[in-house]
């Protein structure tokens, strides 16, 4: 049955255009729905996540995907700099209604050597860091830097791919040979020719991220820090607010917003933070890098935030006001993956929410997510060692 009159008159925006279909951009789409906003997406895998709430079109059909949305976003940084510039170009010419967030904000996101410079352009501190381009530079950067240190592809790489840590001279020809390929472009560590960056090591106590959203009139919702636990690079869990962190918040919030002001940002961004002590023994944040999306560490606001990552994120993109960010309750988010727990024995832990993101099981892959926030803070450990009892991937945790 086709219903009339839908949207309100005054409503030009019906439609969002999200460029990739996977988890993220399903759950941006489940964001949308209430607020009145349909998705369509510009995806490869025409069984991506989320087909289950749009029309998916592959890169063939990308002017069938420019024609069927008003506005655009993304949920992969490693998108396609050109397409979103053009979209870019449609919006400034009234032909479109904007591309969140902007080109610059893609292009320094998927250049780790850019990132970093911006950062400390911006007076945000960093790890030193060398661009490396030979194995003879390889080498400078081990007697400058010193070692260990880490080695990355500049573009492309995630969940822990692209790098190598090197920890003793031996490791420079095997850290050259893994990942010197990328320099010239060749194989598939990268999309294009970049050099490396050489990274210093430092002894860190804990991993932690800041969210925020940046609306179309400037102002900026911040959501809490969490602290991030990772196993090979991948995600495992994010405990919400991260404890002991309230003296790093206002640091922390003024890096991102200053980034955010910066790129003419608008939408949900994550801020991947380190915490180091500095030489008086004190706790200093160090950025790592930024991801220009909604992110992994923000999947706790779903339940957790009076608004969340994703609706905030959507909020911003069609021009409405943004949304609270507060925490309702401490919360931790734990990442399934490779293989699917009993749904049944999940949802007999209290306070758990469990989110598929309706994918074949396949090693170390993330397939769902589960959030854990029982009404009594107290018993959020104990449920935390329930769902570990029987998740059958236990990496991490």
């Amino acid at each position: 049955m086709t219903t009339a009159n839908a949207y309100p008159v005054a409503q030009t925006i019906r439609t969002i255009g999200i460029l990739g279909g996977g988890q993220l951009g399903m759950m941006l789409a489940a964001a949308a729905l209430p607020l009145g906003y349909r998705c369509v997406f510009l995806e490869d895998a025409p069984n991506c996540p989320a087909s289950l709430y749009g029309q998916v079109f592959s890169s063939e059909q990308l002017e069938d995907f420019i024609a069927a949305a008003d506005v655009f976003t993304l949920e992969f940084e490693n998108t396609p700099a050109e397409t979103v510039a053009r979209l870019k170009q449609l919006s400034e010419s009234g032909k479109k209604q904007g591309m969140f967030p902007p080109p610059q904000a893609l292009e320094v996101a998927q250049d780790r050597l850019s990132e970093k410079s911006l950062f400390n352009e911006l007076d945000i501190k960093t790890v030193p860091f060398m661009s490396v381009s030979s194995k003879a530079e390889l080498k400078a950067a081990s007697d400058q830097l010193g070692l260990p240190l880490v080695l990355k592809t500049s573009r492309g790489g995630y969940d822990g791919k692209g790098q190598f840590v090197v920890k003793t001279e031996a490791d420079i020809t095997e850290a050259w040979k893994t990942l010197g390929d990328a320099v010239s472009g060749k194989g598939n560590l990268t999309p294009t020719p970049a050099p490396l960056i050489a990274e210093g090591f430092i002894n860190f106590s804990r991993e932690v991220s800041i969210i925020a959203t940046r609306a179309q009139d400037g102002s900026i919702r911040t959501y809490d820090l969490v602290e991030n636990n990772h196993h090979t690079g991948i995600l495992a869990t994010s405990h919400a607010p991260a404890v002991g962190t309230s003296h790093l918040l206002p640091e922390a919030k003024k890096a991102i917003e200053t980034l955010m002001t910066h790129l003419d940002y608008v939408g949900t961004m994550a801020l991947e933070l380190f915490v180091s002590k500095d030489e008086n023994g004190k706790d200093v944040i160090l950025a790592n890098e930024i991801a220009p999306r909604v992110h992994n560490s923000g999947h706790w606001s779903i339940e957790g935030a009076v608004t969340s990552q994703f609706e905030n994120h959507v909020r911003a993109v069609v021009g409405l006001p943004l949304g609270d960010t507060d925490n309702v309750y401490p919360s931790v988010m734990v990442n399934v993956l490779g293989e699917y727990p009993k749904l049944a024995d999940v949802l007999a832990i209290d306070g758990a929410h469990y989110h598929t993101y309706h994918k074949e099981e396949r090693p170390d892959r993330k397939i769902a997510h589960i959030t854990l926030m029982p009404n009594d803070v107290a018993k959020l450990e104990g449920a935390l060692e329930q769902l570990i009892a029987i998740l059958p991937n236990k990496m991490g945790l």
